[in-house]
């Protein structure tokens, strides 16, 4: 009986660890638990923008990349932000608040801006180091994508209308 046993619990062990193995698998990363505190004093967290889709943009008013994109990401703001879109565009650390300033004034940036002075936020977001580095989440605070490098805005379309159903 002792064997049957053994026999029996054998398969059934293996089977729950593959179970708990694809689920872990599958299971997306979620948004980090933050609080952005913005260069105009308000303070949004992420747990605030459930039920919208959130890109948290990496960038600085030194990188190229960034200042070439910045555009269509306004753009892509201006399109999807009354159908769910949130961005909240994070400067990176080595920046100058000073700078980071007179850019949104200047390009009259219509999201939310906040300067990463204490390297905090791109701590809790993996360590950012490169710019422009993007991350999108859906509606339930998963993580869709990571972009290093500038966005591919058709893409980024594609996915928005999916996310958002356009």
């Amino acid at each position: 009986m002792n064997q049957l046993l053994k026999k029996s619990l054998l398969p059934i062990i293996i089977i729950a660890l593959l179970v708990l193995l694809g689920l872990q698998l599958t299971k997306k990363p979620q948004a980090p638990d933050v609080t952005f505190n913005t260069i105009d004093g308000k303070q949004i967290s992420m747990a605030s923008l459930k039920d919208k889709v959130v890109i948290v943009n990496f960038w600085a008013t030194d990188c190229p990349g960034c200042i070439k994109e910045m555009p269509e990401l306004i753009k892509t703001y201006h399109t999807y932000q009354a159908k769910g879109l949130e961005v909240i565009a994070v400067a990176m650390p080595h920046d100058e608040i000073s700078q980071i300033k007179n850019y949104s004034k200047a390009q009259n940036l219509p999201f939310p801006v906040m300067h990463d002075q204490r390297a905090e936020i791109t701590e809790l977001f993996g360590k950012v180091r490169l710019t422009p580095t993007a991350f999108i989440y859906n509606k339930q605070g998963d993580l869709l994508q990571r972009t290093i490098g500038e966005l591919d805005f058709v893409a980024l379309q594609q996915l928005l209308n999916k996310e958002l159903g356009v």
